[in-house]
């Protein structure tokens, strides 16, 4: 009893000294990305990680002592609907945010939560310039950026394609242009290969065999395709009726079981990168058994990345004891946490340390890890 009223003391103690950000009764994390509309595979996946790893900390007594409340918000990957996602973020009083998901939106709402001194963290948004920009401190991303994604497919198309005419193509956004925009540097920088084509399409096209036409009469071995999937279902498809013998490369916004679905036999032998495969990490393997018991299937694009987003985040204001913004962003860069991708910390970019890449073909209607 006597050891009881020490502690209960002590408690009190505590309490009454705690800083103004632990004054809320729960630790809010806001979680933003497509959860409608043609790119919600890639958001649902991220909320539905958010969720089991609040469920499971919850039921551990939560962070500092505090039950972790959800704010889920959806900006369907559009820049205009993500401003008012964040707005509505910040006016909600969230303390962390997990996303958003593409790089757009995610560059469109990261001045709002600047300004509130909110850390974000994205499992998903790899523009190269959200971080090393300079212009987000507080932004996190638990993903490699494009320019390493674009260097291992321009390194994948030369040595292993062993291509010298290139085709590069683009959906215009800040994500496909950008991944587009590094590959055609890296391709110019090589003296093995040519670009025969670099160009921009326009999302959401029904018909896209003019360019296809256009690749083909440039006679490239290899088109690289910076997007995602309902455009590159399109491409592949009609490239496939053309009887074209182009390889298609693309990036991690393409690798999504929804792009084999909608370009059903068109899809088999396309390439694209992707996070590499680390289901040999004991809590990779235990997520992903969550996951299929909670919702009887596998988890889709970005899971992984988006449970270790929501497990940094909130070990962060553990560690830091706090939810004060200049505390939270040290324990990010100087504390390790065990997550799906590895055992991470942040670098004072914002780039999780040890995170990369891998190139995958579908093969057999399945994305298979190329080693």
């Amino acid at each position: 009893m006597k050891r009881f009223n020490l502690l209960l003391v002590a408690l009190v103690v505590c309490v009454s000294l705690a800083s103004p950000a632990l004054a809320a009764d729960t630790i809010k994390l806001g979680v933003a990305g497509p959860h409608s509309g043609d790119l919600a595979p890639y958001g649902i996946p991220a909320m539905k990680a958010a969720q089991l790893v609040v469920k499971k900390i919850n039921a551990n007594g939560g962070v500092l002592g505090k039950q972790v409340e959800l704010l889920i918000q959806d900006d369907q990957c559009k820049p205009e609907i993500a401003t008012n996602t964040a707005t509505k973020l910040v006016t909600q009083g969230a303390d962390v945010v997990l996303g958003h998901i593409c790089s757009g939106a995610t560059k469109a709402a990261l001045g709002i939560y600047k300004d509130a001194k909110i850390p974000v963290m994205s499992p998903s948004a790899t523009n190269p310039g959200l971080t090393q920009s300079g212009d987000y401190p507080n932004f996190y991303r638990t993903i490699a950026s494009d320019d390493m994604q674009a260097k291992l497919a321009v390194n994948f198309a030369i040595d292993k394609l062993g291509a010298k005419k290139v085709a590069v193509l683009h959906d215009k956004g800040d994500y496909g242009k950008g991944f587009a925009e590094f590959a055609k540097k890296f391709l110019d920088e090589s003296s093995k290969v040519k670009v025969v084509l670099f160009e921009g399409i326009t999302p959401g096209a029904m018909d896209y065999s003019s360019i296809v036409q256009k690749i083909r009469r440039a006679k490239a071995d290899v088109l690289i395709f910076g997007g995602y999937h309902p455009e590159a279902s399109k491409l592949v498809a009609q490239m496939k009726r053309k009887r074209m013998k182009t390889a298609f490369l693309s990036d991690d916004g393409v690798k999504d079981v929804s792009f084999i679905k909608v370009a059903g036999a068109a899809a088999e032998g396309a390439y694209m990168t992707g996070p590499r495969d680390l289901s040999s990490i004991p809590l990779n393997a235990a997520a992903t058994a969550e996951f299929k018991a909670a919702y009887g299937e596998d988890p889709g694009a970005f899971f992984k990345e988006g449970y270790s987003a929501a497990l940094a985040l909130l070990n962060a204001i553990q560690k830091a004891g706090s939810t004060d913004y200049a505390a939270v962003t040290k324990a990010l860069q100087t504390q390790y946490v065990d997550t799906p991708v590895g055992k991470i910390k942040f670098d004072g970019k914002g780039d999780a340390e040890g995170v990369g890449f891998s190139v995958y073909q579908v093969k057999g209607g399945k994305f298979v890890e190329l080693k």
